[in-house]
């Protein structure tokens, strides 16, 4: 559905960009009515106006608008053991996450124990110059890489049409991190040994400041999002996942 206004604005860019240069409690303190206006206001609307269209994609993906707990990850940094002491992140970060995670991260018992809060999700990332949508699988734990792995090797053909596939590598590059030498017990010279040597499964593509900011926004991201969709199924298979 089109919305007959933007989410965002440029005040939206305006403020992250004030932020970094002013990353302190005292003055988000005296701005966090912009941040509410112009930055975790639009969020959640969007994630609202998501909802249907992600579902329609996999009814696994989750779009939950609240203000925490949801799909927008918080504003604050996690600052405990990190040298870097500024309170506060310079962008925003919408993370659609498949139902096995949430469900393994709400505590429930029958999926936790099945170790599924490895799943793959789709995710949109807002700062100025820097913007992307990307989606798959970042920084899983060591039995979900290997998990994985023995996957593409029983069954590279599949893989290969999830992210070879012309209209995926004209929109999305693999990214993430990798091993500098091909993992222990796999084969140097595999066809594949690239993608083995991933330790991120995970796939994205730029945005222009300017494509945030129009009204279709909701039908431009669910169009690269199901662009993933194969990808995103492909690493379900190798969890064991539905998608």
């Amino acid at each position: 559905m089109t919305r007959s206004a933007p989410y965002f604005s440029d005040e939206t860019f305006r403020f992250l960009r004030a932020l970094a240069k002013n990353n302190s409690r005292e003055w988000f303190a005296v701005n966090k009515p912009r941040y509410e206006q112009h930055v975790r206001g639009p969020c959640l609307r969007l994630i609202t106006d998501l909802a249907d269209p992600l579902r329609n994609i996999s009814p696994q993906l989750t779009a939950i608008a609240k203000p925490v707990g949801g799909s927008l990850f918080r504003i604050h940094r996690d600052t405990r053991f990190s040298g870097d002491k500024r309170p506060y992140k310079t962008h925003a970060g919408l993370y659609f996450a498949h139902a096995a995670a949430k469900a393994a991260a709400r505590g429930d018992a029958g999926i936790a124990a099945l170790g599924r809060l490895d799943a793959p999700g789709l995710y949109l990332h807002l700062e100025p110059d820097a913007c992307f949508l990307g989606g798959g699988i970042w920084h899983p734990q060591p039995p979900t890489v290997k998990r994985v792995r023995d996957y593409m090797l029983a069954n590279p053909v599949s893989w290969k049409q999830a992210t070879r596939s012309p209209q995926f590598r004209r929109t999305f590059e693999m990214g993430g991190d990798a091993l500098s030498r091909p993992p222990r017990g796999y084969d140097p010279g595999h066809a594949l040994i690239d993608d083995l040597k991933r330790k991120d499964f995970v796939a994205s593509a730029p945005l222009d400041d300017a494509e945030l900011l129009r009204p279709d926004l909701v039908e431009r991201l669910t169009r690269r999002y199901r662009q993933l969709a194969p990808m995103l199924d492909w690493l379900c298979g190798a969890l064991d996942l539905e998608f």
